[in-house]
């Protein structure tokens, strides 16, 4: 496990080309060149490294000379303008004073900026065509300098984003050691303007070059006067601009994404919620975006502390904060150290960063496991190595919720009367050990037997009798499923559950393990509940595809969460149709008294447990749906329980730490537009020899319903040469028939067929109906991927 990192966020700051044209300008004999001397600078106020831009404005000036073509040309001009334009296109290559860095010591560790002027989804060909070749010389110069990471000119033109990602791809392919960020505003900041973008260079007028915005102002395609200019589909551009460039780039690791939070956050940052699931790897952060306090210092908005905050854990090692114009003295106090200072503040004072560097937190315990891809238990084939035990037992929570359960239960028995426990699966024995606390908390007797199949644990228990119990416990080996204890139990003890209740076989080691109990015999667990949520989450849709292996995405996984996003909405829809965010499945109860037993005591068949579910989710925001999130809920004894609900997993056992949760994957990421329903199936299905769970997901639009009845429609389709009705409406054995579809169409819903709706008078509701939008395959058909043996 990694050790806590003394910080979270690495602070780098933004010099531009006439930051660098400066440095060059004042030469300073202590430094060997200019770009050394401003990263000396920036590490002197409290920087970890700086991002500065490839390249000069001279190359902006020769390419727009070669590229671009001024109206008053000559003819002369023009031709020597094409001239030099092929012979650049045929080989590109910069000028000494074109670029910003040329040796390796001045590029070690500096986030290179590629020119921002860039029109990769220019509406003219031309420009765009050109834009490319000029972006592949910036790269390529890059990986020849041995520079790590790049950021990208951000897209600007919604109509052509899918020209901006095809480039992006093939540079990609071109440049396979050197990782691309995109830049893109958090949300769409022309929702707050009045006027559209415009474009950094001219066309086909092309006058004088423009500057580049410093933040990245889109043209969206759908947007109009009518529109409110707050609403969702403006908020949701940029990120909607994201997905169609990962997905067309096939979420390529080496694509991240910078977040420029220039534009002012919603006091609501449920919208902004799917960033979370994204490959964030630079937020930048203009100095504009800070405020001055009561004292003049710059301060961030609460919005923006809060999405800055969660991204500081969420990120890990691999987050950088950007600053841009801190040297401006925007802000009467602080200078430009306070910006940084400011942040180091923020990160100091984050609650997830607090809890991960507290012994005893998940937070904490989990370092090194976050969204890594953890492959299930499999408790009855394997034996489970020495190492594995001890890390659940370093779980102190879980088990002081037994032991409490097990006092409770003594409590709750007739005084004087004899009490046999039975612990099934005893593994290394801290079961035992808290059953023996709970006993003497209790002032209560009882024989304890304890059972293990595991036969390297078997030895550990031996030498834990010796030392430590004596003999008030007995040891049995064995498979509970299949063998005999001396006398009945009154409690039956177990710790078989897994991420998602049931998933590591609980109900099939305690249908064998019920016959140990007397017929008012009680359980630990009593019962436990399965639950599900619809996931956002690139990184772990990356993970599971990696091998490149179908069955990969067909099995089901262990993971603690982190760069994820729940994207079901946190309370019922209105209408009632959807539950809550995160909705139950099934439930297991023990003992179960409804079974067919035979002779031994044993069921017949596995029938008994396997289960389904449908589940409706409203999704109130836009996102992509790469997987289902699996919890569960235990009630061990009376109100004493285990969970790992997210919602109630504090009030319940705070802090628990023997299991993350399950990570149902699914092959092909499914859009969701905002506003959607989607409806999840999932099965948990058995033969004589394997358990397994497949699962499937379908998606629907709520959208206004067609006035028009379902005959109309039907005679519509049959077009103009359908026959006329019979003169006099003479009745007719055939065409007078009632058609049974036609007279049940009404009282009917289909998400197809338009549902019938009389004329509207004035001031009815609106009525709408679902319309299906897509669905994913049935995934673990079979149980052909993945499965549990018995």
């Amino acid at each position: 496990m990694n050790g806590i990192p003394p910080r979270w966020a690495t602070l780098a700051t933004v010099l531009t080309t006439e930051d660098v044209a400066d440095a060059i300008g004042t030469p300073d004999s202590n430094s060997e060149t200019p770009v050394l001397r401003l990263a000396a600078e920036a590490r002197a106020k409290g920087y970890d490294t700086l991002s500065l831009p490839i390249t000069t404005e001279k190359w902006r000036e020769r390419w727009a000379e070669m590229c671009l073509m001024a109206m008053d040309a000559t003819d002369a001009e023009k031709q020597a303008a094409t001239r030099a334009a092929e012979a650049w296109r045929l080989r590109p290559g910069f000028l000494k004073d074109e670029v910003t860095i040329s040796r390796l010591d001045e590029a070690e560790g500096v986030i290179v900026m590629v020119s921002e002027w860039l029109e990769l989804d220019s509406p003219d060909d031309g420009i765009r065509h050109d834009a490319e070749i000029a972006l592949q010389q910036e790269l390529a110069y890059a990986s020849y300098l041995n520079i790590q990471s790049a950021i990208l000119p951000p897209p600007r033109n919604r109509d052509h984003v899918a020209s901006y990602a095809r480039i992006i791809n093939s540079c990609l392919t071109a440049t396979p050691y050197l990782s691309l960020s995109v830049r893109l505003p958090i949300y769409n900041p022309s929702v707050f303007q009045a006027s559209s973008p415009k474009s950094a260079f001219q066309t086909p007028s092309r006058g004088p070059a423009a500057a580049a915005p410093s933040t990245p102002t889109l043209v969206v395609s759908d947007s109009s006067p009518e529109r409110p200019q707050n609403s969702e589909t403006s908020l949701n551009a940029t990120w909607e601009m994201w997905d169609l460039i990962r997905s067309m780039c096939d979420y390529n690791p080496r694509l991240t994404l910078t977040l420029d939070l220039s534009p002012a956050l919603p006091s609501s940052l449920g919208v902004l919620s799917k960033w979370a699931a994204e490959s964030v790897r630079y937020i930048f952060l203009p100095a504009t975006t800070f405020i001055a306090n009561m004292k003049g210092y710059p301060v961030l908005p609460k919005p923006t502390q809060a999405f800055l905050r969660d991204s500081m854990i969420a990120r890990c090692f691999f987050f950088f904060v950007v600053f841009s114009d801190a040297h401006a003295s925007r802000h009467s106090r602080g200078g430009e150290s306070a910006y940084s200072q400011y942040v180091r503040y923020l990160e100091k004072t984050s609650p997830p960063v607090q809890a991960a560097q507290k012994p005893g937190t998940v937070e904490h315990f989990a370092q090194g496991y976050q969204d890594y891809l953890q492959a299930p238990l499999q408790p009855l084939m394997d034996n489970l190595p020495s190492i594995t035990y001890q890390t659940f037992e370093q779980d102190p929570i879980k088990y002081a919720q037994y032991e409490e359960a097990m006092y409770r239960a003594f409590l709750d028995r007739p005084e004087g009367e004899k009490t046999v426990v039975c612990i099934a699966g005893a593994g290394r024995g801290p079961l035992v050990a808290r059953c023996l606390a709970a006993l003497e908390r209790a002032r209560h007797q009882a024989t304890v037997f304890a059972i293990e199949k595991n036969p390297n644990a078997f030895v550990t228990l031996q030498h834990r009798q010796d030392k430590e119990w004596g003999t008030k416990v007995d040891l049995i080996f064995g498979d509970m499923r299949s063998l005999d204890v001396p006398e009945e139990a009154d409690i039956l003890v177990s710790e078989l559950l897994g991420s998602f209740g049931d998933n590591e076989l609980s109900p099939e080691c305690l249908d064998g393990a019920m016959r140990f109990l007397k017929p008012d015999g009680i359980s630990i667990p009593s019962s436990y509940t399965a639950h599900l949520a619809p996931l956002s989450s690139s990184k772990l849709y990356n993970e599971a595809r990696s091998s490149k292996n179908e069955k990969s995405l067909e099995t089901p996984y262990v993971v603690m969460f982190q760069n994820v996003n729940i994207l079901s909405g946190t309370k019922a829809s209105a209408d009632g149709r959807c539950g809550p965010q995160i909705q139950e499945c099934w439930e297991f109860e023990h003992p179960r008294t409804d079974v067919v037993l035979n002779a031994r005591g044993l069921p017949l068949t596995n029938s008994h447990n396997a289960r389904s579910a449908k589940l409706r989710f409203y999704i109130p925001h836009a996102g992509v749906l790469h997987g289902l999130a699996g919890y569960f809920e235990a009630v061990l004894y009376g109100n004493v329980g285990l969970s790992i609900h997210p919602q109630r997993k504090d009030q319940i056992s705070k802090d628990m730490l023997s299991w993350f949760p399950l990570f149902f994957p699914f092959k092909e990421p499914l859009y969701l537009p905002s506003g959607s329903e989607l409806q999840v199936s999932i099965w948990r299905l058995t033969n004589e020899k394997q358990v397994w769970y497949e699962w499937h997901a379908e998606s629907f639009l709520s959208v206004q319903s067609n006035p028009t009845t379902n005959e109309e429609l039907l005679l519509y389709s049959m077009g103009p040469m359908s026959p006329s009705p019979l003169p006099g409406n003479l009745p007719s054995p055939m065409a007078d028939m009632t058609d049974p579809f036609l007279a049940d169409s009404r009282s009917r819903r289909s998400a197809t067929l338009p549902s019938t709706a009389p004329p509207r008078s004035a001031g009815r509701e609106m009525e709408y109906e679902l319309v299906k939008i897509g669905h994913t395959s049935l995934h673990n058909p079979g149980g052909r991927s993945s499965w549990i043996g018995l």
